[in-house]
């Protein structure tokens, strides 16, 4: 693999450079760069800076707003947009929803939906885990009877991520109660307004407010809120899993955070124990880099590799190794998790135990490390 830039794509990676460094807030690169939660107007921010130039959604059919860019682009401009702090285009939106209702959904639906959810005019909520129907998904239970032109939901999804934001929430319902279990789901577009959907926060062991449980009872929904065909929804949540699975490999992130961590280190980097340790995670992020760039370049039609399983369990797993690095480094002032910015600790001590606690949930996320390497063995390994 040639690993040196051509020229056209050094200038492109400066242009991606020069943009991201100038025309997104320092304030909201400088609350990505120290870790904090950002609020909802500095996502919608940033994410319409990025749409109005062309840069929020690349990985779209061109006529929707994406750009016929090659596999390296994207990924050029992914690393930059990460090496600059700026919070990536909201995933929900721009690689989950947005794909599949191009890929599936009605022309109607494309004109309603797509560049209000490139534009983050809509915040869109991901339905899909339910109490019982997590790393299993086929088993949900959350039900849609069709009553004239509307379906009457009912049912429970849990693990919604800033659900708390949600205008609209795609949901997997089951349409058909006596066909197998993959065979009996549509996915419905609907209304977090509507009467009778109720949005219940969950705390996390980090103290924060991220996830929410959403309750549906007797809400009723336009039949022309479907995605594709009813009880064909099966094929579009593996698209739309798979297409996240990519997206949870952040190879820049971790990268970055990796960075970070030497500096924090200081004198520890004399150690040899310390240097080995970040030398292997450097060499492993590499190793996953080229393994991203090669699931995108083999991906077709917009379909994503299977391999992005791979993606998914290793990205995870480097993420957590360097927060459990960080959280070393920082030692015992790693417990002082509860004190203000009037300590005299440095932030990303008293940030370290938070994160490293949050990111436990990147390996049961996006189908669960355990569900990858099944995926991976069946239709990789071939076992």
């Amino acid at each position: 693999m040639q690993l040196a830039l051509s020229a056209e794509d050094a200038e492109f990676r400066d242009e991606m450079r020069e943009f991201f460094t100038t025309k997104v807030p320092q304030e909201i690169r400088d609350a990505v760069r120290d870790q904090r939660e950002l609020t909802k107007d500095q996502f919608v921010t940033s994410m319409r800076i990025l749409n109005e130039h062309g840069l929020a959604v690349p990985n779209w059919p061109v006529e929707w707003g994406g750009r016929d860019w090659s596999a390296l682009r994207r990924h050029i401009w992914h690393e930059e947009m990460q090496r600059a702090f700026v919070p990536a285009p909201l995933a929900f939106n721009a690689t989950m929803i947005g794909p599949v209702i191009a890929q599936f959904g009605s022309q109607e639906l494309k004109e309603r939906f797509l560049p209000a959810t490139a534009n983050l005019d809509i915040w869109w909520s991901q339905g899909f885990s339910e109490p019982d129907a997590g790393s299993d998904l086929a088993s949900l239970r959350t039900t849609a009877v069709r009553d004239g032109d509307e379906y009457v939901v009912n049912g429970q999804k849990t693990w919604t991520t800033l659900g708390q934001y949600g205008d609209w929430i795609f949901n997997l319902v089951r349409t058909d109660p006596e066909a197998k279990k993959q065979a009996g789901i549509s996915m419905l577009l609907i209304d977090m307004t509507s009467p009778g959907v109720e949005v219940r926060p969950i705390e996390l062991i980090d103290g924060g407010h991220e996830v929410n449980e959403v309750w549906f009872s007797d809400v009723r929904v336009p039949v022309e809120n479907l995605v594709g065909e009813e009880n064909r929804a099966w094929d579009y949540a593996k698209f739309l899993l798979g297409n996240e699975r990519v997206g949870v490999a952040p190879v820049g992130a971790t990268k970055r955070l990796l960075a970070q961590a030497k500096q924090w280190a200081g004198p520890l980097l004399d150690d040899p124990l310390v240097a080995a340790r970040i030398a292997e995670l450097e060499n492993e992020l590499l190793a996953l880099e080229l393994t991203a760039l090669r699931v995108v370049a083999h991906s077709a039609d917009g379909k994503p590799h299977p391999a992005s399983s791979v993606l998914k369990l290793k990205g995870t797993e480097l993420q957590q190794a360097v927060t459990e690095l960080v959280v070393d480094l920082a030692g015992p002032a790693s417990l002082a998790s509860g004190a203000g910015d009037d300590s005299d600790l440095p932030w990303w001590t008293r940030r370290s135990t938070p994160i490293y606690l949050n990111f436990r949930k990147a390996s049961i996320y996006g189908g669960s490390n355990e569900v990858q390497r099944q995926i991976i063995a069946r239709t990789i390994l071939g076992l």
